[in-house]
């Protein structure tokens, strides 16, 4: 009787659908998971694709147009920039090529995917009222998917470092190589060399405006849907360039896998929280996909099949990004002063490779867009003055490089060497897998393709003259991995982490990392620990300990002042535990004394230049922190005297700062009141403000910071937090039921569902919800069943 009352409770829907073999269901638990069951694989993914859209209609949409460079279509003018920017990067190699790379049967997954989301496209024709309404805001309609529009698309995807080589060259150009390290540490330590031919001050800013525009999310604005076509190529920089260094110097991750004679369990642990830019709808979804002889739950994008964060009930995996490989050159050229289509390469000029593609623009009808190729890639400038083109050799133009695509074949790998031998399908973004399964064997791989230099380190742009070429790629077998690590556990959060002992890499496979706080306090937790259990991964992904102050605190420790500000201030980072938690007066005051006034003037002090000073920012947490506790001569004068007074005189700003932020009586400071959550929606810009539907999440009061294991990394002017945990996830090997995870701000992209911001409240707080596996936990949480029918069975 129990369990007939709860299964009344459930919402029930069956729709007739072409293009099913049999009958498939859709539970929805509670909290938004879809636990999908299919009687095969082509139905299996057919649903899941189905269900995406069900779920995530306008942002898998908005996705694929962006990607494929189909933005102007349905945006007007202003979107032919970033189209021209976006389909420059799209693969445009042989598919035959494509597909093998991520298993034998990638092409039918993907075509399967594809025609479940036409199939709910279908479905909004007949039935408008499931149209999100930002279709409506904007007056568009979701397009039709292809099976090849879910690898080609690359944009989307982490890929370094085309960015920092040019950032580093203005750097350069107007300081030292020393200055730069201020921006990014590196390790091991290395001068970058300049290349014959190379002229820094030829290298501007703009080189990069076609490359952020390729990578840069859609952004709304009245005054851009209604650029006229006049105005098409003005709308290039949609974003600031100091925001995107600071969002992708930011994006990192944590994971660890923990031996079972360490747990209080006996069985392995694994935990994942990837850190990507805050968005709403979710950049993760999590979904559990059920056929014969498959049952995998975890996360992924709403835009790729599968999984690539989860488990299938014998092997468990979770990524994060392995900063070492060096993924992108920009190459600079000499052109040919008669005709700048021509550059030279091996002593001769040769032609560019021009395409023109025709494209619809809304209000413009058909217009035309150029892309230009090299032999390494598309050219993002061209400075015709000077007689000088540039273009990027990246990955993405490479076979099977799609982001995340291994995975088709990883989700299903039931043992240590099966999961190996799927990592060597493993091309972008480059990442530490940690594994473990139900024999209790547990691992680290790293995986990804690392680009060979032999006579050239690639953190500076280099003449595409034919001098500086890639040398293939390095083997899968020679990057690092570990089976059954000796310590009982193994943890990364995207530093340094290649042993010092490991054999199979000759050469540096990279020089860009993460600066080291999170993995220290990581590694710190877990080696104390003698027996480790779930809550104690889920306490450890929240936890907001800061490596940061407890090292600025030691420096702090011998100083006084006479002024009260500054005195005050002291005594209360003094008698403060250093964790940045979200009622701490003390994590206020020393994140905006950190943030607002020590970095900076710490820069202004040591980088007289402005243009290079501008570039630093957000700054390198670990160089800086070494500049501070080891004053150098740049500090002018005695360098430790200096150094003192500089700390003293900013730490007195800040408190100052803060009693205007929040009031004279520290004692009610609190670093959740202007430390924040916020998920803005694109297209909340352009809406109407009579419209009651909310599409914006927050604010919400959160604790955490750049650096600590719980990332909550902010944007300095307001606070708010733009980039964190995207998903957290903590498995219980083996005994499924008891694993958990948390999404953010909810599972649905609708604002209308309830499943739209539910997760949020919970998130800000650290707290997790069940990953119900089992199909007796699944039932007793499902709130709807869509079951949906074969037409014409």
């Amino acid at each position: 009787m129990a369990r007939a009352a709860s299964q009344a409770r459930i919402a029930d829907e069956k729709l007739t659908i072409t293009g099913l073999k049999q009958p498939v269901e859709i539970g929805v638990d509670r909290w938004g998971v879809p636990h999908i069951r299919a009687s095969n694989m082509a139905d299996l993914f057919f649903a899941q694709g189905f269900n995406a859209a069900r779920d995530r209609l306008w942002q898998i949409d908005l996705a694929r147009k962006r990607g494929l460079g189909l933005l102007a279509a349905d945006f007007g003018p202003g979107y032919m920039a970033q189209d021209r920017a976006a389909r420059l990067f799209l693969y445009r190699g042989d598919m035959k090529k494509e597909w093998p790379c991520y298993g034998g049967d990638s092409k039918d997954i993907c075509a399967a995917f594809a025609k479940g989301i036409n199939a709910y496209i279908d479905l909004t024709t007949r039935d408008p009222k499931r149209l999100p309404p930002e279709f409506k805001t904007l007056g568009t309609k979701p397009a039709k998917w292809k099976a090849e529009d879910v690898v080609r698309i690359r944009t989307h995807a982490w890929m370094r470092n085309t960015l920092a080589e040019i950032i580093r060259a203005n750097i350069m150009a107007n300081a030292d190589p020393e200055t730069d390290l201020l921006r990014q540490h590196l390790d091991p330590p290395l001068v970058p060399k300049v290349q014959k031919g190379i002229d820094l001050q030829s290298i501007p800013l703009k080189v990069l405006d076609n490359y952020r525009l390729a990578t840069a999310p859609v952004a709304f604005g009245k005054e851009r849907l209604a650029a006229p076509l006049s105005d098409a190529w003005t709308w290039t920089k949609v974003t600031p360039l100091l925001e995107v260094i600071r969002d992708t110097s930011m994006q990192g991750s944590n994971n660890w896998v923990i031996a079972a004679n360490r747990t209080n369990t006996g069985r392995p642990i694994l935990a994942n929280d990837p850190h990507r830019l805050h968005a709403v709808p979710s950049l993760r979804y999590l979904v559990h996909l059920t056929a014969p002889g498959f049952d995998a739950i975890g996360t992924g994008e709403a835009i790729f099949p599968g999984i690539m964060i989860g488990h299938n009930g014998e092997a468990a995996c979770g990524l994060t990004l392995f900063f070492g490989p060096d993924e992108e050159d920009v190459y600079v050229y000499e052109t040919d002063p008669k005709n700048p289509d021509r550059y030279k390469y091996n002593g001769r000029f040769e032609p560019m490779t021009m395409v023109k593609e025709r494209v619809s623009v809304k209000g413009a009808g058909k217009q035309t867009l150029t892309l230009k190729f090299t032999r390494h890639g598309p050219v993002i400038y061209e400075d015709t003055r000077r007689n000088l083109a540039f273009a990027v050799r990246t990955l993405w133009t490479e076979p099977g490089t799609t982001a995340y695509g291994a995975s088709l074949i990883s989700m299903r790998a039931k043992t240590f060497d099966e999961f190996r031998d799927a990592m060597r399908n493993w091309a972008v973004p480059a990442v530490n897998q940690v594994y473990a399964d139900t024999s209790g064997t547990t691992g680290w791989i790293t995986a990804g393709s690392a680009p060979i230099r032999k006579n050239y380190d690639g953190l500076l742009p280099v003449p595409g003259d034919g001098r500086f070429e890639w040398r293939g790629y390095v083997k899968p077998d020679r990057m690092p991995w570990v089976r059954d690590p000796k310590k009982g556990f193994f943890a990364t959060a995207n530093a340094m982490n290649v042993p010092s002992d490991w054999k199979g890499l000759t050469e540096p496979v990279g020089y860009e990392w993460w600066e080291p706080s999170r993995t220290r306090r990581i590694h710190k937790v877990l080696g104390g620990q003698k027996k480790h259990s779930v809550a104690d991964s889920m306490a450890l992904q929240t936890d907001v300990h800061s490596m940061p102050a407890e090292r600025l605190k030691a420096v702090l420790k011998s100083l006084v002042s006479i002024d009260r500000d500054t005195e005050r201030a002291l005594t209360l980072l003094r008698n403060w535990d250093n964790r940045l938690e979200v009622d701490s007066g003390a994590a206020a005051l020393f994140e905006i004394w950190w943030a607002k006034h020590l970095k900076p003037g710490l820069l202004k002090r040591l980088v007289p230049n402005d243009a290079a000073r501008a570039l630093i920012v957000p700054g390198d947490v670990e160089s800086i922190l070494r500049a501070i506790e080891q004053p150098s001569p740049r500090f002018g004068g005695d360098p430790k005297t200096e150094r003192n007074g500089l700390l003293l005189t900013t730490l007195s700003a800040a408190y100052r700062d803060c009693a205007e932020r929040m009031g004279a009586n520290d004692a009610k400071w609190q670093w959740g009141k202007i430390h924040h959550g916020f998920f803005e929606h694109a297209v909340s810009a352009v809406r109407d403000p009579k419209d009651k539907l909310s599409f914006n999440v927050g604010p919400l009061a959160k604790g955490g910071g750049d650096s600590t294991p719980m990332m909550a990394a902010y944007r300095p002017m307001d606070f708010r937090v733009t980039l964190g945990a995207s998903v957290r996830i903590v498995i219980d090997v083996g005994d499924w039921d008891k694993s958990m995870w948390m999404n953010s701000p909810g599972q649905s992209g609708d604002p209308r569902s309830p499943h739209y911001n539910d997760l949020a409240p919970l998130w800000a707080k650290g707290k997790y919800v069940p990953m119900l596996y089992t199909r007796k936990a699944v039932e007793k949480a499902l709130e709807a069943r869509i079951t949906l029918k074969p037409k014409g069975r």
